[in-house]
């Protein structure tokens, strides 16, 4: 008997208790979700409205009435977008809900005279005022170019949201109107104005309340988003990009990736002695870091605590895709987070590579019939192409592009011929025996950034569409024969996503499993370069460095995937191309003088002309 008694008091004082402080966020979430889509559901469908479960919805944030269908739309929709807030612990978040539940529980009592609606919202404030220390997270990096995304996002939803409560009361329309009186009246709705269709009884004020609440949060949330204060996204200064170099020169030859964190749309926070650093994106909630850290080892721990501390004042969820197997253990034993093998890296080491042999033999043919056909390959630095072809490798490289935006983010720099850039390297084919076309006797470019003092790393591979096959091949045939005189002992080509599981998959004495996971890449592939990267590298044969995505845990795998799409340019906004925000323009060089920087300006301007 005293054991049960001792079992059911640890219970009873774990309900006083209540909830554990890391869990009050996901609950209080949910709680906002599911009564947010009650109060749609009321404000759309009459009869929703007196079932017993609505008087539970309406204690919470907007529900200031028990038969105003409006407030109960409005409500629904800001308690979902406040239920997401707090699920990330977002500070703000937590103020609106503090003040809007005993707004709601005050309204509640005064209309239903409801003492369950004050308990319930009582309970909810008391949690969010308890554990008030779990909602600190600062606000996302942000634009006024949400407010333009939320007119037509809301818009949209106002009015699918809109035609559904128009069409919920077929039995009380006058006449027999048609779907586009019913369009018509919707949208006359939104704006306030009635529409060409009557209802019978108190009908037309339900709807008219509903759609003009609905066009009344379409505006507001706009106008909020437009003059809240901007929080632009973090750019890389030209003083943090200057003490990048400062640390890959001393340090860059440990990651082949550690020049791809120059690109100047990342983050970067370095490390208590300045001795590393960690560069970041933030996309859609994920603080996407990409490599191993840059500069000492020693120091990465200390960088990599702020990375961490970073993600827990904004309440992001932290990852790092494609980085090495020593900066995958150092991550994993710094934070406790986990790692998985992503893929591998294609790195050729020059004294090695040789097109003889018989393995070599595809290759070594292809080459020689190129060269057959009348192209000649070039190999040099990018301080030392002129002006003029350093503009038409430029201009070639972004029209040859396949996609409207620039792909890439962990393997890619996003740039050509900056003046910062000189050590980078340029292989470009030429056939002369053409007429010269846009782009002179251009045909393909490959574009290299340093790894190290003594090494490069492939960034991007462009050609024209109208040259012979086997253009990339060429060229990076032409760099590894160039190499040794550019003082250059390795490649690094292209990433290979999952080619461990492809190459296993395809041998003999492969398990049912292995072939499965062999045959849905292979799959994916029709739609993502896996496969044909993978065959691609394999023709040069280099040496395998295995990479690695560090998450936090496995539920984040999804979420961390769909925002490395979106910042490899995988996966786009669906916003108007006439809505999204322009590209920066590169910066120039700050060891430029100003006289200089325009004199070169011009010069460019009068040949695109010419050109």
């Amino acid at each position: 008997m005293s054991g049960g008694v001792a079992a059911i008091s640890r219970r009873a004082r774990r309900i006083l208790r209540g909830p554990s402080p890391e869990k009050v966020p996901s609950l209080v979430a949910t709680a906002c979700t599911l009564v947010g889509l009650l109060d749609i559901a009321a404000g759309v469908f009459p009869r929703f409205r007196h079932s017993r479960i609505h008087a539970i919805a309406e204690v919470l944030p907007g529900a200031l009435g028990p038969f105003a269908a409006a407030l109960a739309l409005s409500a629904g929709v800001l308690l979902l977008l406040l239920a997401h807030g707090l699920r990330r612990h977002k500070k703000r978040a937590w103020r609106a809900a503090v003040v809007l539940l005993p707004a709601g529980a005050v309204a509640q009592f005064a209309y239903r005279h409801s003492i369950l609606g004050v308990v319930i919202a009582g309970l909810l404030l008391a949690l969010l005022l308890r554990h008030r220390s779990e909602f600190s997270a600062l606000p996302d990096p942000r634009s006024r170019w949400r407010a333009l995304a939320n007119f037509f996002l809301m818009g949209t939803f106002s009015l699918g949201l809109g035609t559904v409560v128009v069409g919920t009361h077929p039995h009380k329309v006058i006449g027999d109107p048609s779907l586009a009186d019913y369009l018509t009246h919707v949208v006359y709705g939104l704006f306030g104005v009635e529409g060409p269709i009557d209802y019978t009884g108190r009908t037309s004020w339900t709807v008219g309340y509903s759609l003009g609440a609905l066009g009344l949060l379409t505006a507001i949330t706009t106008i909020y988003l437009a003059f809240r204060p901007e929080h632009p996204a973090a750019r890389l200064t030209q003083d943090d990009e200057a003490q990048l170099r400062e640390l890959l020169v001393r340090h860059g030859e440990r990651d082949s990736l550690g020049h791809f964190a120059l690109r100047r749309d990342k983050a970067v926070v370095f490390s208590p002695s300045g001795k590393a650093a960690v560069t970041y994106r933030v996309v859609s909630g994920v603080m996407l870091a990409s490599g191993d850290p840059i500069g000492d080892v020693e120091a990465w721990p200390g960088a990599i605590e702020r990375f961490m501390d970073e993600a827990k004042k904004h309440s992001w969820t932290p990852a790092v895709m494609g980085c090495s197997e020593t900066g995958g253990e150092v991550w994993t034993r710094e934070t406790g987070l986990d790692a998985l093998e992503l893929g591998d890296e294609a790195v050729v080491d020059v004294v090695d590579f040789s097109l003889t042999g018989r393995a070599m033999r595809n290759v070594r043919q292809m080459v020689k019939r190129i060269e057959r056909n009348g192209y000649e390959t070039r190999v040099r630095r990018v301080r030392d192409l002129s002006e003029g072809e350093l503009e038409r490798v430029q201009r070639a490289a972004a029209d040859w592009r396949g996609t409207d935006t620039e792909r890439g983010f962990s393997m890619a720099l996003g740039r050509i011929g900056d003046p910062d850039d000189g050590d980078c390297l340029i292989a470009t084919a030429h056939k002369q025996d053409e007429v010269p076309g846009p782009y002179g006797d251009l045909k393909a470019v490959l574009h290299f950034v340093p790894w190290g003092k003594d090494g490069v790393s492939l960034d991007l591979m462009r050609r024209d569409r109208s040259a012979d096959p086997g253009m990339n091949e060429l060229l990076i045939v032409a760099a590894l024969q160039a190499a040794p005189k550019l003082n250059i002992a390795r490649v690094s080509l292209n990433f290979a996503m999952f080619r461990s599981a492809l190459a296993r998959g395809e041998k003999l004495g492969a398990g049912p499993v292995l072939r499965t996971w062999r045959g849905l890449l292979v799959f994916l592939s029709r739609w993502f370069q896996i496969e044909s990267l993978y065959k691609f590298n394999a023709k040069f044969r280099p040496r395998w460095e295995p990479r690695f995505v560090v998450f936090r845990t496995t539920r984040d795998l999804p979420r961390i995937g769909i925002a490395a799409m979106q910042a490899e340019g995988f996966v786009t906004l669906a916003m108007p191309r006439f809505l999204r925000p322009r590209p920066r323009p590169q910066r120039p060089c700050p060891h430029t003088p100003a006289v200089e920087r325009q004199e070169r300006a011009t010069e460019r301007e009068r040949e695109v002309q010419t050109v």
